[in-house]
């Protein structure tokens, strides 16, 4: 019984606790919602809050967006207004100036209308007094014309070459006198020696009987050196010495070497001159190099290419009319660096295009085309100065000179070519070049006489009075000088002097 009590009030305990537990619990919901109730009213006065704030602060910005609107569109109604009234105004200028444009139309063809019918008055004048003047000239107006336009020719030619005269006479006389100061002093300053002698192909013998030597059983040896070094190997009755021809200087200086040591040496067969031959091309292309690399120091040219130099040093054994071509464009730098400084121009470009001008000369014999495009062509080929190619391709005038510096390094070639001493050539030669001159002269209608002097560096030419007149002399002169630059080769200038001589004899009985 006891046990059965005190299991129903262990239930009844279980039932209280849990009862109790469950209102508790429900309390706790109830104040937690509450709580949240209180925290949501909170939450919502502060969004009310912010809310009246902001659309306080948009209304602010908005009212200051009005008004700046406002004053923006006051402000573009006062820019339209003053607009408004310029154009207005400018408008009746317009209008005002087409106005007085209109009265002054009017004015010009009122004018134009009096002066019609004043040339139509003038044009029947004038027709009145022609037929007058006809009459009292017995010469119709073609014909009068005729006669005045002749005169007017007469007297325009005769004052023409009298003007031409003189200022050629003026022009020369100062140019003359400017140009004999600067040749001068370059020549001077730069004071190279004459050239006394040509560059020969003789190789000396100690006795004749080496010539049999070189010649060989049945000609074994003189062919194998000639087909080895490429040059013809002349044996004649020279005494003691044998000639070496070739085309090419260098090949005939490799020739002449060998040929030498050979005879010193004794041993003349074909194995032995093709060693020799070898070892003396070795030494001239070393030769040629320094004498390149040399030739380029005493110019005072820096900063050619290897291949430049080296053709260059080839110019050591080519002459023309017996003046050695390296010293040649050596002395021809050295005159141009003088001119240039006098003048100046850029001295770097005369050097560069005056030692190089002549550079073809070295290679044309195996390449087609004139020396000064085959050095032109050349120098690009190695990136040489724009400026120093067109210094050597129009030293000659075969295309145009571009430049001050162009013109100063023909000016110096020429100095170098025709100074006293410079050059020389055979008498064969110089009797054809004293004929050509002549001839070309002869061959002009008017030419009565003409003459080659001064070794033929001037050539004077008489001609017809009645053919050839003042002015005719003028361009007769100039059109000779040309055909001779054109037809001829020459070292230096030639003078053209054209004499016209009128005599009046008469007889007192």
């Amino acid at each position: 019984m006891e046990v059965v009590i005190a299991s129903f009030l262990v239930i009844l305990a279980l039932a209280g606790g849990l009862a109790g537990g469950y209102y508790y619990k429900q309390y706790q919901v109830r104040v937690a919602q509450e709580r949240q109730h209180a925290a949501a009213d909170q939450i919502l006065v502060v969004a009310r809050e912010q809310a009246q704030e902001i659309e306080l602060q948009a209304k602010d910005k908005a009212l200051q967006i009005r008004q700046a609107a406002d004053t923006e569109v006051a402000r573009r109604r006062t820019d339209l207004t003053r607009e408004e009234d310029r154009l207005q105004r400018r408008r009746q200028e317009l209008e005002d100036r087409a106005d007085r444009l209109e009265k002054r139309e009017q004015t010009l063809n009122k004018r134009q209308s009096q002066m019609d019918r004043r040339a139509g008055e003038l044009d029947k004048v004038h027709a009145q007094q022609m037929e007058e003047l006809q009459k009292i000239a017995q010469m119709t107006v073609d014909e009068a014309r005729g006669v005045l336009l002749a005169e007017v020719e007469k007297d325009a030619r005769s004052d023409m070459a009298r003007i031409i005269r003189q200022v050629e006479a003026e022009a020369r006389e100062e140019g003359e006198r400017r140009a004999r100061e600067l040749i001068a002093g370059a020549i001077q300053r730069v004071a190279s020696e004459h050239v006394s002698e040509v560059t020969t192909s003789l190789v000396e013998l100690p006795s004749d009987e080496m010539k049999g030597r070189i010649i060989g059983r049945n000609g074994r040896n003189i062919h194998a050196f000639e087909q080895l070094a490429g040059v013809d190997v002349i044996v004649d009755d020279t005494p003691e010495a044998v000639t070496i021809s070739c085309f090419d200087p260098v090949r005939r200086e490799v020739a002449r070497r060998s040929l030498a040591k050979l005879v010193l040496d004794g041993r003349i067969h074909p194995a032995h001159v093709e060693k020799i031959l070898k070892n003396e091309q070795k030494e001239v292309d070393r030769v040629i190099a320094e004498a390149g690399e040399q030739a380029a120091y005493d110019a005072g040219v820096a900063g050619l290419h290897p291949e430049i130099t080296k053709v260059l040093g080839r110019l050591k054994f080519r002459t023309s009319y017996g003046q050695n071509q390296l010293a040649h464009a050596v002395e021809t730098a050295q005159l141009a660096a003088v001119i240039a400084a006098e003048l100046g121009a850029d001295v770097e470009v005369c050097k560069g295009g005056a030692l190089l001008h002549d550079l073809g000369k070295a290679i044309d014999h195996n390449i087609e085309g004139t020396h000064a495009q085959i050095g032109a062509d050349l120098a690009k080929r190695y990136n040489v100065n724009s400026k120093v190619i067109n210094c050597i391709a129009s030293h000659h005038h075969e295309i145009e000179q571009e430049s001050v510096e162009a013109v100063i390094v023909e000016a110096a070639d020429a100095i170098s070519g025709a100074r006293p001493g410079a050059r020389r050539e055979s008498l064969e030669q110089y009797i054809k070049r004293v004929r050509a001159l002549e001839d070309i002269a002869n061959s002009y209608k008017g030419v009565s006489q003409s003459y080659a002097l001064q070794a033929g560096r001037e050539v004077r030419i008489f001609v017809k009075p009645e053919d050839i007149d003042d002015l005719d002399s003028v361009r007769l002169a100039r059109d000779i000088a040309k055909n001779i630059e054109e037809t001829m080769q020459y070292p230096g200038q030639i003078k053209v002097t054209v004499i016209r001589e009128t005599r009046a004899v008469d007889y007192a009985k």
